[in-house]
């Protein structure tokens, strides 16, 4: 199959580009830069919020299934207000330019990637994909944030004349990701600034890098649609895995403080990930795409090189 990756020089991209062509796949890599271009079949260039330049770049790569990987958040560890903000419009606007330009090129199916952790906390500790998103999370960041995933998905599944399908990946770790020793929460960790809320009882649900990619390849090859959740098989509260992290990085054991200092002293959406949030179930994907995680346990590589 003709494949375009859009987003194709970030984390899950980069790599993605390279397993498609394995597979045989013909694929284009779409960019803004093409200093930080894969190796492709094909590299195309444009802003996926310039309508006209994106339908240019689309129409010439003529696919047969575009995967939606894009978003902003290189730019978080410089400017975190502007990675957010721009990953919204990419999200939004974005998605509402890709869809119409992969329907004027004749593409058949889209591949989009979303997050396994906007649910709302309520309910059983690890939830399915029908739990509600929370839309009306108390920090206004979070709550865009949310919002933009919300109506990336609507669009994605609506998108008429084309099979869309929604990856929610799990919080991502491995190479290039935030929890990589280099990475943002790896230095904190390293510095002993990323204390643990008492309790702990947050849940994550983790993803390598590598396990993104064959889910993505699975669901390119495939004709499911609708939204799965992609994460590993051990959903996790902080008070296992946070201590486990920091271990591997040789860092200090994180000390506890009250919860109810954490989102002062962490941030609203740090401490909710360690208190409150809500881990992913990926029975669906397993069962929808015949998918299962290389790395089913963030144990066995969180915080490794």
């Amino acid at each position: 199959m003709r494949v375009l990756v859009a987003g194709a020089s970030g984390v899950i991209g980069h790599p993605l580009v390279g397993a498609l062509r394995a597979r045989g796949h013909q694929v284009s890599a779409l960019v803004r830069d093409t200093s930080r271009a894969p190796d492709a079949d094909e590299t195309v260039v444009a802003d996926a919020l310039d309508r006209v330049s994106l339908l240019t770049a689309v129409e010439a790569a003529r696919p047969d299934v575009v995967v939606h990987q894009m978003t902003a958040l290189r730019l978080l560890r410089d400017d975190p207000a502007g990675a957010f903000a721009r990953t919204a419009r990419l999200r939004t606007e974005g998605t509402a330019h890709l869809v119409e330009a992969a329907r004027a090129a004749g593409a058949r199916r889209l591949v989009a990637q979303s997050i396994a952790f906007a649910a709302a906390p309520a309910g059983d500790p690890v939830l399915d994909e029908d739990a509600p998103l929370y839309v009306d999370a108390p920090d206004p960041g979070w709550a865009a944030t949310v919002r933009a995933v919300a109506e990336l998905e609507r669009q994605v599944s609506s998108a008429a004349g084309l099979s869309g399908l929604v990856l929610r990946y799990g919080t991502l770790y491995g190479p290039g990701t935030a929890y990589a020793q280099t990475g943002g929460t790896g230095q904190r960790v390293l510095a002993g600034k990323l204390p643990l809320p008492e309790g702990g009882s947050g849940i994550t649900s983790f993803l390598h890098v590598e396990d993104a990619v064959t889910a993505t390849v699975a669901a390119v090859e495939s004709e499911a649609t609708g939204v799965l959740h992609i994460t590993d098989d051990e959903p996790a509260p902080a008070a296992d895995w946070l201590p486990h992290y920091a271990r591997a990085l040789g860092a200090p054991a994180p000390r506890t403080v009250p919860a109810a200092m954490a989102p002062r002293l962490l941030g609203w959406f740090t401490a909710h990930q360690l208190t409150a949030a809500r881990g992913a179930s990926n029975d669906r994907a397993r069962t929808t795409l015949g998918w299962k995680p290389l790395r089913p346990s963030w144990r066995d590589g969180l915080g490794t090189r």
